[in-house]
């Protein structure tokens, strides 16, 4: 037996081509992504999230020496949320990217972790989140939910979960 997996996503030219809301949204994560604190890597991220009460969240990168104590904003962003709104739920994201060597000039997809993360996060909030993804320059990726990014999550009954 053979069975496949596809999605689709939507790809903008421009900001521009997006409603105002959207528009703010990945404003938001543009904006945060210049307080990253990316020092070893040079990479910037920004991460927004407009919630079910109307407001936008942001959050950015946070390296570390000991690179593996480093947290991608995505992770920073959710985790903030969480604590901060444990009962709101998250409506949409926004991730945006820069380099300090290199223009980048397409979107770049959440790490794994980042990803396992988002799923949970939608998954215990029983609606999708979508997501726009973008980079320095160029198009812009929009995703009807975050397990797009990851169809075989790792999920499973079996985990005590309270």
């Amino acid at each position: 037996m053979i069975k496949k997996i596809s999605f689709s996503y939507k790809v903008y030219d421009s900001v521009k081509d997006l409603n105002e809301l959207d528009q703010k949204l990945i404003e938001a994560s543009d904006q945060i992504l210049k307080k990253a604190y990316a020092i070893y890597s040079g990479f910037n991220v920004g991460a927004s999230a407009l919630l079910g009460n109307g407001e936008i969240m942001t959050a950015n990168n946070q390296e570390n020496m000991a690179l593996p104590s480093s947290l991608c904003a995505e992770r920073v962003l959710l985790y903030y949320c969480r604590a901060h709104f444990p009962d709101v739920v998250i409506k949409k994201m926004a991730v945006s990217v820069r380099a300090t060597q290199a223009i980048i000039k397409e979107p770049i997809t959440p790490c794994g972790a980042c990803r396992q993360v988002m799923v949970e996060y939608e998954r215990n909030q029983n609606s999708d989140i979508p997501i726009f993804l973008k980079g320095e320059v160029g198009e812009i990726y929009e995703l009807d939910s975050i397990s797009d990014l990851l169809p075989l999550a790792f999920k499973t009954d079996v985990l005590r979960r309270h």
